[in-house]
Order: structure tokens, then C-alpha cells, then sequence
């Protein structure tokens, strides 16, 4: 009996969802169009790169409660965690030796607020901590009395336990003018250190600028006038974008931020990158982390911040909403630099076919394909689509295909498969149930990848199948 397929074309509409990336492209990523920006793979749990670190996207979340717009500073050998306010304490702690493995402290870090804000629990948010030199100081964001805005303060301890004491006579950051102040984060450089901050403008009608101050060695006094570095500028960020985190890696400065109500699975986080502390910053063209880039398994992934592991190596900590949407629980994921633009383990990252590298392969116009693409006539021993992806750690990762598959012997349709290669190592293959020409769907399978850059190659195997996008998560 034969096989038959036929490769029929038309242009169809882009997917409003993260657009496919060519990693190999990342050092160019967000100066130039959404298809060169890498997006990351990520999510954080249990299972390790290094020994006792357990890489995400397999075993949830590190603390299993209330924990939003999480900050972490270390001291020692000991991650110290705060957060939000939740339980009647302002500002919660956790403490952990590995990222992994969390102790809940029962006492609230920063038991009383300064006396420029009203004393309710429920406007205390976003804390950022940082080791001074003579001690720890917290920038927290509460209700100032004056103008009934969302301020910046300032609070000091002599250890990362606490209690920390306000410090001033009012808020540090409060621009009332345009909607006050919130979600304070440090940055330092060259002895110098830096505040960054979002004006609160969504609290009423207006812009929501990312911004970065000078302030003393102590951040307790600023010391120069506020930069704006990005705004709310794009459709998927609605009308605001907040939590900023400055790190910078080969040579660039990086911005996480997050974007989107908070309030559920759209809340998404999203970087952009500069060659200048103060900018210009380009965004990526798609977010880094979403609900639907971790599948679900992290819901409105948020509040972010970067910290360097047990092993020296980064992780990105989040917060993500459980199933009920009652709390915002804290997860842990590795976080590569793939040429210089960040990787997050679990979330995943969409590779175009029509981008990969072919051989005895055609591209051609397809429609219902993402960009409205695909890649067809991989009919020939030789034939093969390979794609290069990057991986934030080294392991398991799950490898989605989204293929076609209109193969019919005697007339009776059948399943059709591609070979799988991993590294160069034959990996047996990947099948596909009939769908039609056109008919795009995805089926996934698990992949061992190793830390870094990788090669994945689909080639002929039985029957004929097409080729729209890989996802690596």
C-alpha cells in the first residue's frame, strides 16, 4: 500500500501568543523584530543541577502560602525571603540555606511602619532588603498620610532577621503628582548605589514609568533626580508594568519587569535590555514568563527578583497564583543567559520551523501556521529540520511539536513520524496521529538536554508529516 500527502498553502495570522525565537540570534534579540528575541523555559521546584537544587518545573512551589512580590537577600549562608503583606504581618520572612527548602518566620519583619503612613496592613507591599555594610536596610511601599498615595519608605535592622525600624521623618519616594510610588528595588555599580522604582500612575489614569534614582550608601536619603527608563507600551502589558529588577550579565544591563493585572493567570513578567545603566532600554518582543509559556503549571508568574544560587549560578524567584487565585505562592527556576538575554527553566520558548535549519526540506506558505508558515516535503532519507535551542540547566525538558499530518495508505489515513536527534545522538522518534493537511496540532515528548546550547534534528521517519514550531520547556 502507498502513503499519499499533499502540501496545500495559503498566509494565515500571526498567534497572539509568544512568537518563536531563534536563540542563536539572542545577542541581537531585542534590538530587532519579536522572532530574535529568546524568550526563557523555567519554572521552579526540586530537582537539581548542582547537587542539592531540584530545576523547575516539576515539583511547584518552594513555599506553599501567601508570599507575593517576593525579595531575596542572602547573608551567610542563609536566603533570607520577604514578601507582601499576608496573616496581619506587613512584611512576611522566610529563610532557606538552598532556594529549595523554606522556614516561615512568624514574626512580622516590619512590625511598625513610619509615622508618615497610615498604620494599615493591608497597603504594606513590595519590600526590597539589601546588606548596607553596617547592617540591612528595607525599602517598603505604604500609605502616606499626606496624600493618601502609595509611598516608598525606608526601615533599617541590624540583622536580615529584623525587626526593622523605620527610618525618616516621611516617605523616601513620593510623587504624588503622579500617582505616587511603589515596588522599590536596588541596583549597585561602582560603590554607587541606585533605587528603582514605579510611579503608581495605573492607581489613576495614567502612565506607569520605570524609573532609577541615585541614593546614598544606606538608601536612607536620595542623592539626584529620577530617570525614566521604560513605560507601559505594549498591548500585552495593559495599562501598566511594575516590580523592575536591574542585574547585569555579559556586558548588558537587564530589566525584568511585570506587567498585566496582577489580580490572575495574565499577570506576566518580561524583560529589555541595555548597553547604559540609565538606557536606552529595548524590550523583548514577547514575555518572558507567562501562564501559558509554563502551561499552566504557574499561573500569572510575577514580582520577580534575581538571586545567585548555592552553586553560583543565577535563579529567577516569582511569585504565581494557585488554582483558586487566594494566594500567590513563592517558586524558585534556574535562569540562563543565552548571549546575554535570560532563559528561564520551564517556561517555554517557541521555535519557528521555517527558522531552523533545513535540509532537503521546503518551506512554504501554510495557513492556520504560526506566522503563517510551515516546513513541508521532508520526504527524504536525507531530509531533516534542525532547530537550536537553549536549556537553563542541564535535564529533562519537555520538547512540544506542532505538526501536521495528512498521510493516508490505501486511502485509509495513518500516523506518520520524524526521527528524533539530541546532540547528535539518535533518540528514537516522534509520532504523529492524522490531523489533516493544514490541521495543525502538537504532541511532546520528553528530551535530555544538557546546560546551555543544544541541537534538536527531526527528520524522515514513516509517512509524511509538516513542521509548523517546536516548543522547549
Amino acid at each position: 500500500m502507498t502513503a499519499t500527502h499533499r502540501r496545500p498553502g495559503r498566509l494565515s495570522r500571526r498567534p497572539a501568543r509568544r512568537l518563536a525565537v531563534l536563540l542563536t540570534a539572542a545577542a541581537a534579540a531585542v534590538t530587532g523584530p519579536a522572532a530574535t528575541s529568546p524568550a526563557a523555559q523555567a519554572l521552579p521546584a526540586a530537582a537539581a543541577s548542582s547537587g542539592t537544587y531540584a530545576p523547575a518545573g516539576i515539583g511547584g512551589p518552594v513555599l506553599d502560602r501567601n508570599f507575593p512580590d517576593p525579595d531575596v537577600v542572602k547573608a551567610g549562608n542563609t536566603y533570607h525571603a520577604y514578601a507582601t503583606n499576608s496573616d496581619g504581618r506587613n512584611i512576611q520572612r522566610a529563610q532557606s540555606a538552598d532556594l529549595v527548602h523554606w522556614t516561615y518566620s512568624d514574626a512580622d519583619a516590619l512590625p511598625r511602619l513610619g509615622d508618615w503612613a497610615k498604620p494599615e496592613t493591608p497597603l504594606v507591599w513590595a519590600p526590597e532588603v539589601f546588606d548596607n555594610g553596617s547592617g540591612f536596610t528595607m525599602h517598603y511601599t505604604a500609605r502616606d498620610r499626606a496624600t493618601d498615595r502609595q509611598c516608598i519608605g525606608v526601615a533599617r535592622s541590624a540583622t536580615p532577621e529584623g525587626p526593622f525600624e523605620p527610618v525618616g521623618d516621611g516617605p523616601l519616594v513620593c510623587p504624588a503628582d503622579q500617582g505616587g510610588a511603589i515596588d522599590a528595588s536596588g541596583y549597585t555599580e561602582n560603590g554607587q548605589r541606585h533605587l528603582l522604582w514605579k510611579n503608581d500612575g495605573n492607581c489613576c489614569g495614567r502612565d506607569t514609568w520605570l524609573h532609577i534614582q541615585p541614593v546614598n550608601a544606606d538608601g536612607t536619603a536620595t542623592t539626584g533626580p529620577a530617570t525614566r527608563l521604560i513605560r507601559q507600551d505594549q498591548a500585552w502589558e495593559g495599562d501598566v508594568i511594575e516590580a523592575p529588577t536591574l542585574v547585569k550579565r555579559d556586558g548588558r544591563y537587564v530589566l525584568f519587569y511585570s506587567a498585566a493585572s496582577y489580580g490572575g493567570d495574565g499577570y506576566k513578567s518580561s524583560y529589555a535590555v541595555s548597553d547604559s545603566l540609565t538606557g536606552p532600554y529595548t524590550k523583548a518582543a514577547a514575555p518572558l514568563m507567562s501562564t501559558g509559556t509554563f502551561d499552566g503549571t504557574v499561573r500569572g508568574p510575577g514580582g520577580q527578583d534575581v538571586v545567585t544560587g548555592p552553586d553560583g549560578r543565577d535563579r529567577i524567584v516569582f511569585h504565581g497564583w494557585d488554582a483558586a487565585t487566594t494566594k500567590r505562592m513563592l517558586y524558585v527556576a534556574d535562569l540562563g543567559w543565552a548571549n546575554g538575554c535570560p532563559v528561564v527553566r520551564g517556561s517555554k520558548v517557541i521555535h519557528q520551523a521555517e527558522r531552523a535549519a533545513l535540509n532537503n526540506a521546503v518551506v512554504r506558505d501554510a495557513a492556520g501556521a504560526w506566522d503563517g508558515r510551515a516546513v513541508g516535503k521532508i520526504d527524504h532519507a536525507d531530509s531533516h529540520v534542525e532547530f537550536t535551542v537553549f536549556a537553563a540547566s542541564a535535564g529533562p525538558h519537555t520538547l512540544t511539536v506542532r505538526y501536521g499530518n495528512g498521510s493516508l495508505s490505501g486511502g485509509a489515513p495513518v500516523a506518520a513520524s520524524h526521527t528524533l536527534t539530541v546532540n547528535g545522538s539518535a533518540r528514537g522518534a516522534v509520532t504523529y496521529p492524522h490531523t489533516g493537511w493544514d490541521n495543525w496540532r502538537h504532541t511532546a515528548v520528553e528530551v535530555g538536554l544538557r546546560d546551555g546550547w543544544n541541537t534538536i534534528r527531526l527528520g524522515k521517519g514513516e509517512h509524511y508529516a509538516e513542521l509548523d514550531a517546536v516548543e522547549v520547556g
